[in-house]
């Protein structure tokens, strides 16, 4: 399966980046494929790292500007003209999606493919990996969205949230019916 893993590029806390660790450990180890923003620092190294070295492919989605953090050692790299473009790269690209901590070019990408996924423009699984309760605000946002009427569909079918990356990858595995 191909992942789409949405996250900062920045480095972070022991906190964020032990389970991001994890979480790319499970995917190498499960033989699945992870696609990313080409990044090569921060969150983004730690988790393509771990993917490689637990045997997984890396199939990286950059975009010119940031040329200067690109990740050498790739299976694939394409080199997209914007962001825009880069964004629907990684999602065609990919199977699902996971949203792991970010800052506001995650959080873009996340309600992006939410609301892309909200009009039917695609129905592949996301998982919000909500990493130390990082994502516990949205979520409270999320259900109050769902409970007041602003999504045509309910939360359930739209995101999962996971608090452990082991459960992420069930959800995704399920899911997409992969065994």
């Amino acid at each position: 399966m191909n992942i789409c893993v949405f996250l900062s590029a920045a480095d972070l806390d022991e906190r964020y980046t032990r389970p991001a660790r994890e979480f790319a450990e499970l995917l190498g180890k499960g033989g699945h494929t992870l696609v990313w923003g080409g990044s090569d620092v921060g969150l983004m190294k730690v988790v393509a790292d771990g993917v490689e070295e637990a045997g997984g492919r890396l199939v990286g989605v950059s975009v010119g500007f940031l040329g200067a953090s690109v990740r050498e050692r790739a299976d694939e790299m394409v080199i997209a003209k914007d962001l825009a473009e880069r964004k629907a790269l990684l999602l065609a690209k990919s199977d699902a999606v996971v949203i792991m901590v970010g800052g506001t070019g995650t959080l873009d990408e996340a309600t992006e493919i939410l609301e892309l996924k909200k009009h039917g423009m695609h129905d592949k699984p996301v998982v919000l990996l909500n990493t130390a309760g990082f994502y516990d605000g949205l979520k409270e946002q999320f259900v109050r969205m769902d409970r007041e009427g602003f999504l045509p569909l309910p939360l359930t079918e739209l995101v999962f949230f996971a608090e452990e990356a082991v459960g992420a990858l069930a959800y995704l595995e399920e899911s997409v019916g992969v065994r």
